[in-house]
């Protein structure tokens, strides 16, 4: 992923109980690294699904690079991370997330997450509060909330058959033409605004080695969870934002989740004409609100 990162962004690599993470931050010009690690910690953490990577952050994190250290992982089994072959479940992610927080972070760090990371950061931020300042999430579900499943398209049985996932796999995420007609459909509310990048940059997490098992995990939904159980246990200061186009997690779940808990969750802001992924989508208008609330 490192071809699709911003100027001056580049590779560092930290260890995991499960391999070895990649992650992008200030490295050389234009940005002043001469007192990095002075600077406040700001993680950007991914969704999931299939080419899902640090890409995803990478059109935000470049306008708040004079003020923070970026932290912009590839999760395990995602991007140029390693690719454990795996049964891939919720603590999996819980444990290497946190893991990398507290081998990259001297001080309580601040998360910007989308989707089920989001859901992920808000179980962290329950079990281990101290590591947080504050969390900024975009469409933050567990995929099951309130016991509805959003996110399988397929069913199990067909998923799970030998040699059969591998196709599906192949068809859908290691194919351009599918991944153009996925982000497309799916994902973006504009379908003028992908670019060839946007699927290049997820083509090319995609076609990683072994990227099936992670992608299979989500699609399979060995990665779900009720969010709704969880959420009234959250106390760092949250921000919501959800574009109001979104499939999959629709902005009434959203509020629904925000009403569950209006002491920690102290803002929800809908994004007009987006999709699940209004960062990548509108990138300027997301930096512009995130900043507000960063001020």
């Amino acid at each position: 992923m490192l071809k699709f990162q911003p100027p001056g962004f580049g590779q560092k690599v930290i260890n995991t109980s499960l391999g070895s993470m990649v992650y992008y931050t200030q490295i050389s010009e234009p940005w002043d690294i001469s007192e990095l690690e002075k600077l406040p910690p700001l993680l950007f953490l991914h969704n999931f699904g299939g080419g899902a990577s640090a890409y995803e952050w990478s059109k935000v994190y470049p306008a708040f690079a004079n003020e923070y250290r970026i932290l912009a992982p590839d999760l395990i089994g995602w991007g140029e991370s390693e690719h454990p072959v795996r049964d891939y479940q919720v603590q999996d992610y819980l444990t290497t997330i946190s893991e990398f927080i507290h081998r990259t972070c001297d001080q309580p760090v601040t998360v910007v997450a989308s989707s089920l990371t989001a859901a992920f950061a808000i179980r962290l931020a329950i079990s281990q509060p101290g590591i947080f300042k504050e969390l900024f999430l975009v469409s933050p579900s567990g995929f099951d909330d309130f016991g509805q499943g959003a996110g399988r398209r397929l069913p199990l049985s067909v998923i799970n058959m030998p040699f059969l996932d591998n196709l599906i796999y192949g068809l859908g995420a290691e194919n351009e033409v599918a991944v153009s007609n996925f982000l497309q459909s799916f994902l973006f509310a504009k379908s003028e605004r992908l670019t060839q990048e946007i699927v290049e940059a997820y083509l090319y997490s995609a076609q990683q080695p072994n990227a099936k098992f992670s992608a299979l995990a989500f699609l399979r939904g060995d990665l779900y969870f009720d969010l709704s159980l969880y959420i009234q246990q959250l106390k760092v200061s949250t921000v919501f934002f959800w574009g109001e186009e979104a499939q999959f997690t629709k902005i009434q779940l959203g509020r629904r989740l925000a009403s569950l808990n209006k002491n920690a969750i102290r803002d929800f802001q809908g994004i007009a004409d987006t999709g699940i992924l209004p960062h990548l989508e509108t990138p300027g208008v997301f930096i512009g609100l995130l900043s507000k609330y960063l001020e």
